[in-house]
């Protein structure tokens, strides 16, 4: 790990306060890209409540959640968030071949519509920075206006989190090794 990662006994009190509230709030503990933000306190308290939003409360089902983030997580080879969503998306309903599919940079085979627009909505717009009219038009059609705004906010808060643990190497747990290639 490229920064300091501080016990709860080392935090200042704008440290501690925002590493408790994330203890207290739906993860339950400090998330790995926060060990990096508590050195920007304020950032990290701003960043982790945007981060409990996009990961438990949009208005997409876990499984869209999951995919848009397994897709993200590849583009950036994140290989921690990889790691976490993995096993997120498969407790979700993802099919382990999806997963496979995406962790290998192929196109996934998906019976869902939803899960495809959401699926090419998310590769595109990492990819280009942008969505063609037809495929932004046929997932607010499937997905709701708020659900498109749920999912490109899933994407750019997972692509901070994606850059935040690759900028400053934070790693996989003991014993996990990495499951991308570059």
């Amino acid at each position: 790990m490229r920064i300091k990662e501080f016990e709860i006994a080392e935090m200042d009190a704008a440290q501690r306060a925002v590493a408790e509230e994330a203890i207290a709030g739906k993860r339950g503990r400090v998330p790995a890209p926060l060990r990096a933000w508590l050195h920007s306190p304020e950032l990290g308290r701003r960043a982790q409540k945007l981060g409990e939003f996009v990961r438990f409360d949009t208005s997409l089902p876990a499984a869209l959640s999951e995919l848009a983030i397994l897709v993200t997580a590849r583009h950036w080879t994140s290989h921690f968030e990889w790691y976490a969503h993995k096993r997120d998306g498969l407790a979700a309903g993802i099919d382990p071949a999806v997963i496979t599919a995406i962790a290998a940079r192929q196109a996934p085979v998906l019976s869902d519509a939803k899960a495809q627009l959401v699926h090419d909505y998310a590769k595109i717009l990492l990819a280009t920075g942008r969505v063609p009219d037809e495929l932004h038009a046929a997932a607010a059609e499937a997905l709701g206006e708020r659900g498109v705004v749920d999912l490109v906010g899933i994407v750019g808060y997972y692509s901070l989190v994606a850059l935040t643990l690759n900028a400053f190497e934070i790693g996989l747990p003991d014993g996990v090794q990495p499951e991308l290639d570059p």
